[in-house]
């Protein structure tokens, strides 16, 4: 990697924040596509990130900003202009600013989980859906199941009130049922969705008991650490399908991409998803947890 003056930036902002892949990513994809860009990760506690994202701007080399845990609803609030998805899930994981130097927001982890699922066969249309952990990331999964074809969804957290919040605007942004269930069971759901934090740290529990999965039901668990989880070979040792975190990034790259105003390379990163995979995948899972 090159770095001089002319050399545009792009950040990333997480508590805590070596977890993050985002920068591994870009930086992959920039140095491919020949784009004088690096992407530079921040540790920035929730006291402080909204401050600090909006002067960050300030700068005019700055051309856009990644928003990772726990900071995804809270920039929402503060950004000039959102997108649909961010304004229904109440986050955002993409900030830039726009021509008339207001801040704009997006929100692609619904779509990146998506279009994972569909890249791996795993069904979602007119299944009944349990998400848990109504954060920026399972708010966003919310909305774009909802919006794609998912028959009901229901959300797992023990903030009752901000999970009751993003089932109502998800309910009412696109007419498919949405509620808030009051315990972790994963019985009777045709797709369970882990977007805790459990699961990042060894002695972390399991977010269910996989033993009640009904069968045939999908199970994935989009932490970017420590994958495959102790979830994942939970269910995969009892038969079960189960799909790790990583494709949800990796079929965002050219959303973000897009976004940020790099067209070439986001069509470029489309026609080499698995160079992306190679290199997010642990060398141990690739042959069994890599598709085509």
């Amino acid at each position: 990697m090159h770095i001089t003056g002319t050399t545009q930036v792009y950040a990333i902002v997480a508590d805590p924040i070596t977890q993050v892949r985002a920068p591994e990513v870009f930086n992959d994809i920039f140095g491919r596509s020949g784009i004088d860009a690096v992407m530079i990760p921040l540790h920035v506690s929730a006291t402080d990130v909204d401050a600090l994202s909006h002067k960050l701007f300030d700068a005019s080399n700055l051309r856009g900003l990644v928003v990772s845990i726990p900071h995804k609803g809270a920039l929402a609030s503060s950004i000039g202009r959102n997108d649909l998805l961010a304004s229904v899930a109440g986050a955002v994981n993409a900030v830039r600013r726009g021509r008339d130097g207001q801040l704009e927001g997006a929100l692609f982890d619904g779509e990146g989980f998506v279009r994972g699922l569909e890249a791996d066969g795993l069904p979602y249309r007119d299944r009944s859906v349990l998400i848990l952990g109504a954060g920026g990331a399972g708010a966003a999964i919310a909305a774009s199941l909802a919006q794609h074809g998912a028959a009901s969804v229901s959300l797992f957290d023990p903030a009752r009130d901000k999970a009751s919040s993003v089932a109502a605007r998800v309910q009412t942004a696109f007419g498919v049922p949405c509620n808030v269930v009051t315990n972790n069971s994963p019985a009777n759901y045709g797709l369970v969705v882990n977007a805790t934090p459990l699961g990042l740290h060894a002695r972390d529990p399991l977010p269910f008991n996989p033993a009640e999965l009904d069968p045939g039901a999908t199970v994935c668990d989009i932490l970017m650490k420590n994958q495959p989880t102790p979830l994942l070979r939970t269910v995969r040792a009892l038969g079960g399908v189960a799909q790790p975190g990583f494709e949800m990034l990796i079929q965002q790259m050219p959303l973000y991409l897009e976004f940020f105003g790099h067209h070439k390379a986001a069509q470029q990163s489309r026609d080499e998803l698995r160079s992306l995979r190679e290199l997010l995948y642990p060398q141990a899972l690739r042959d069994a947890w890599i598709t085509a």
